[in-house]
């Protein structure tokens, strides 16, 4: 069976109250948390991503990471960075995993987005303590919107200096974000910002750098409501595994969508099932054009021709042009700037749902606990039971 590029969803468990996702009201169970036994039944993985809620909630994370690293080529962790000295001493213990923290602006931007107290010190902090112990795979990620897309080449350029990586994504809405009203409101300053990373991305002199050009030029072309770039491929060659061991397609489905259950299943039981090809049929008529790096990076590298062109149109047609990028190449930038298209019809191409119910994907269990505290309250109890002091 061919290597599979695979995200793990270890917890719903998060202290941070970002603006865009509401994931931190909504949180798992410890106890009914994928287990190792759970994890040494994934099969084996080129690229696995950690990811939560919070993955460092879990104190056994580190156990985790072990049984992965016998099964995946590359692993990277996002975290918003709060649990430094875990971050910092899992990494010395296992110093090929990569760790991506989420930054969502420069300093007053990011706290307000992500209502995590000193949130942009403490992620910058360790960030910064990762590169000064010359840890070989460290950046931020950033969720693009109208409130922090002027931030967007700063923040890049920052990363830059201290030699990271620099990781983009804009809105979207899911039962993985609990979050069905996200939207940008002003595209043409959005994409504005976008073009002008783009722009940076190809003067670079690093091809990996062109390639993600190409990444955010799919973000212009996905906050306008367009058709997606690639063709999606989630389910096919690629998975998620949610915190009850549930197999899915990916993270960005309007409702939860299942293949089947790793705590009850074998893996090839699951991949091979008549369930998942009802999954994968669903994925095939599937119309919410999402573009996510988990699913565009795979699609990326299996249709690779058409990044490929239009890296070498954009990068060597244009050699000596400094603005090598504009965002009205896209033909939707254009009918929109001259009054061809309008933002109401733009809205309705979006996964914005004015009037959706979000299912938030959890287990009768975790919903219960929240018919006595709220979601909030129930991680502030848990991380201050391990020693920490969270809002």
């Amino acid at each position: 069976m061919k290597k599979l590029n695979g995200t793990i969803i270890v917890t719903y468990r998060c202290n941070a109250r970002c603006t865009m996702c509401n994931r931190y009201k909504a949180p798992s169970l410890p106890e009914e948390e994928i287990s190792l036994d759970t994890i040494r039944k994934l099969p084996r993985m080129y690229f696995t991503n950690v990811t939560g809620g919070e993955p460092f909630i879990r104190t056994d994370l580190k156990d985790i990471i072990r049984e992965l690293y016998k099964k995946s080529d590359r692993i990277v962790i996002s975290t918003n960075g709060f649990f430094t000295d875990r971050i910092i001493a899992l990494c010395k213990e296992f110093p090929r995993v990569g760790i991506r923290i989420s930054i969502e602006g420069l300093e007053k931007t990011n706290n307000e987005i992500r209502g995590l107290p000193d949130g942009f010190n403490r992620g910058y902090a360790t960030l910064k303590e990762l590169v000064d112990m010359k840890h070989p795979d460290v950046g931020f990620g950033m969720t693009v919107q109208d409130k922090n897309a002027p931030d967007l080449v700063p923040l890049y350029q920052e990363s830059e200096k201290l030699g990271m990586e620099f990781a983009t994504a804009s809105l979207h809405n899911s039962f993985y974000f609990v979050e069905a009203k996200n939207i940008i409101h002003d595209r043409l300053m959005v994409a504005q910002n976008f073009e002008n990373l783009i722009n940076e991305l190809l003067n670079s002199k690093s091809p990996k750098k062109w390639f993600r050009a190409y990444f955010n030029h799919g973000l212009i072309n996905y906050i306008f409501g367009q058709k997606r770039l690639l063709q999606c491929d989630m389910s096919f060659d690629t998975f998620f595994i949610d915190p009850y061991g549930d197999v899915m397609p990916c993270n960005g489905t309007k409702d939860k969508e299942v293949m089947g259950n790793l705590n009850k299943q074998s893996w090839d039981e699951i991949w091979s099932s008549k369930q998942a090809d009802a999954v994968r049929r669903k994925v095939r008529c599937c119309d919410r054009n999402c573009w996510m790096i988990g699913s565009v990076s795979p699609a990326m590298h299996k249709y690779f021709y058409k990044p490929f062109f239009w890296v070498i149109k954009h990068k060597f047609l244009r050699f000596f042009k400094k603005k090598k990028y504009s965002m009205y190449e896209l033909k939707v930038v254009r009918d929109y700037r001259d009054g061809k298209i309008s933002k109401e019809e733009l809205d309705k191409l979006s996964t914005c749902d004015l009037t959706a119910s979000v299912n938030n994907g959890l287990s009768t269990a975790s919903k219960e606990q929240l018919n006595k505290k709220s979601g909030e309250e129930i991680v502030a109890e848990d991380i201050k039971g391990q020693g920490y002091i969270s809002k």
